[in-house]
């Protein structure tokens, strides 16, 4: 096993998602498998964000995200949504008051080869984006989507 998710396998370097297992010559994705199978935890299936109208919020991440419907269940009152990964967002409609500290809350971070352009990208399409910040390993910045959940863009140097 390797450092990070990561393992060395025959001198090749393979990352533990389902996700990229298409990417691999057949016989190496049965030793794959067989070590994500022996894990009692295999990845985060999905982040839960908690929204005030949930139909609205469907609107709001398929048009400023580009994100894509894959399940709405109308009597829980939630829809998950694509990231293009292996994790999805599922929007899931409260009638609570929603309140984020953000000193303190957890929230996803979605990774792009350009913070510049995705940054761009968003101001464009009328999303509210924070400052872009660069140190020696990342640029990344944040946004809020209409209930004030934090979300965050990141691309890795």
């Amino acid at each position: 096993m390797g450092l990070g998710g990561y393992y060395n396998v025959k001198n090749l370097i393979f990352y533990k998602s389902f996700t990229y297992l298409e990417k691999f010559p057949q016989n190496c994705k049965g030793l794959i498998f067989k070590i994500m199978s022996n894990r009692i935890l295999q990845g985060i299936d999905t982040i839960i964000l908690r929204v005030k109208n949930v139909k609205q919020s469907k609107e709001w991440y398929t048009e400023k995200l580009g994100f894509n419907n894959v399940h709405e269940d109308e009597k829980l009152r939630l829809v998950v949504m694509d990231t293009f990964s292996p994790t999805s967002i599922t929007l899931w409609e409260t009638s609570e008051e929603i309140k984020v500290n953000p000193s303190v809350a957890a929230y996803p971070i979605f990774r792009t080869q350009d913070a510049g352009k995705a940054h761009t990208a968003l101001k464009k399409k009328g999303v509210e984006v924070g400052e872009i910040i660069t140190d020696h390993v990342v640029t990344y910045f944040q946004f809020r989507d209409p209930d004030g959940n934090l979300l965050e863009v990141c691309q890795v140097h």
